[in-house]
């Protein structure tokens, strides 16, 4: 796996998980879902991901957007 698509993987499991939660524990849970939201949007404007940082220096295979 890429650290592309491991990105949007992980990306996409943190919010379905937040969304759970802001219906079971507190709405306030939405906070973390709007930042892991703002991040991919800045991410794909900017190229700065800190997430694709920490799986580079793990030695995950690049893709193409986060080379």
């Amino acid at each position: 796996m890429t650290i592309d698509r491991f990105v949007m993987a992980f990306a996409g499991t943190v919010i379905l998980v937040t969304l759970a939660l802001s219906q079971v524990h507190s709405i306030y849970w939405l906070w973390f879902t709007a930042f892991v939201g703002f991040n991919l949007l800045q991410s794909a404007f900017t190229g700065f991901c800190p997430l694709a940082i920490i799986l580079k220096k793990l030695g995950v295979t690049p893709g193409q957007a986060f080379g």
